[in-house]
């Protein structure tokens, strides 16, 4: 049987992983697609504590509403942050971040 501290370690090191491929890569989907995977170990975290937590005997399911917050804003977050990338790409012909220093064309 899987404990908290299972659940919490997996979504440490998928929190970890998605920040350093932030920090580290340089091809703004790969960013971008880190960035998801840190929004799904907080996604992780949240359902792992309202699990663990019962209230009363029952779950609360305090943490596991939040996750349908969060999930919506990173829907929001593709679409406006694609919207983006693709605007980007076709105004410099590339996705690179080192290219992208200024926002002028």
């Amino acid at each position: 049987m899987a404990t908290l501290n299972d659940y919490l370690l997996v979504s440490g090191l998928l929190f970890a992983i998605g920040l350093a491929g932030v920090v580290l890569r340089r091809n703004i989907i790969v960013v971008f697609m880190c960035l998801e995977l840190m929004l799904s170990a907080a996604n992780l975290t949240l359902v792992a504590f309202s699990r663990f937590h019962p209230s009363h005997g029952l779950p609360d399911y305090n943490g596991q509403m939040l996750v349908f917050f969060v999930i919506t804003v990173a829907a929001a977050e593709v679409a406006v942050g694609l919207a983006i990338i693709v605007a980007l790409f076709r105004a410099r012909q590339t996705i690179h971040t080192d290219d992208l220093t200024s926002m002028r064309g």
